[in-house]
């Protein structure tokens, strides 16, 4: 008389299977979920197993205890890999979360003139933008128009200008002057090599072991003061 229980090893791949089919991403379908018929096979070292009837890719991922999945769903048949899925959606984090901390992340940092700006001031400000390019980041520059100083735009363009000059070694313009309202602006941006420098070293800072260690491994401890026992013992020492 039979039990009505399946085999271990069925059952096993029965929950491999609701289980990749609940967890694969909407744009990616695995095992139960691919709709094809027909598919062709990329075997798991990735040699070509030819185009098979969509249970006999199955079964064929369930002998390896791995997993179905759609890689080209667009193809005629849609090609699918035999894979360990939560392998591959676990490096693929992984990369994704190295590629980040190399990213650059680049702001956008505002600065403003007024029209009769004294010279100390925009000399100061203009050093500030040359930090900004430096640091990988964009600049806008900003002239701020005060009441009867708007009928006088040409002296905001003359500033613009001499900031375009004297920055001209590290920064490009993205944006050329433009009035909106009583405000006239640009900005700028670093020049590719400036740019490639400054990626350079951020990379070198997210690598550091310094800048991965917490603070207090790298300060060295503090050494404790002498207890009163210990005092006494160093004043009675001949």
């Amino acid at each position: 008389m039979g039990t009505g229980l399946k085999p271990f090893s069925e059952v096993s791949h029965i929950i491999r299977d609701q289980r990749s089919s609940r967890g694969g991403s909407r744009d990616q379908r695995t095992n139960r979920r691919i709709r094809a018929r027909e598919v062709r096979v990329v075997g798991p070292d990735g040699g070509q197993l030819g185009v098979m009837p969509l249970e006999a890719a199955l079964d064929r991922a369930r002998s390896e205890g791995l997993d179905l999945v759609e890689i080209s769903p667009m193809a005629v048949p849609p090609v699918c890999k035999i894979m360990d899925y939560g392998k591959f959606k676990y490096e693929e984090k992984k990369r994704a979360s190295e590629a980040k901390k190399k990213q650059v992340v680049v702001h956008l940092k505002e600065i403003k003139l007024r029209p009769k700006t004294e010279e100390h001031d925009y000399e100061f400000k203009v050093r500030n933008v040359r930090r900004f390019l430096e640091d990988g980041d964009k600049a806008k520059v900003v002239i701020q128009f005060r009441g009867r100083e708007i009928t006088h735009k040409e002296q905001g363009t003359t500033i613009l200008q001499d900031v375009i000059q004297d920055l001209k070694e590290v920064a490009v313009v993205e944006q050329a002057p433009r009035m909106e309202g009583r405000l006239m602006f640009m900005i700028l941006a670093p020049n590719p090599k400036v740019a490639q420098r400054a990626r350079e070293l951020a990379r070198q800072a997210a690598a550091s072991p310094s800048a991965k260690k917490p603070a207090s491994e790298t300060k060295p401890a503090a050494s404790s003061a002498p207890t009163a026992d210990e005092q006494d013992a160093q004043s009675a020492a001949p």
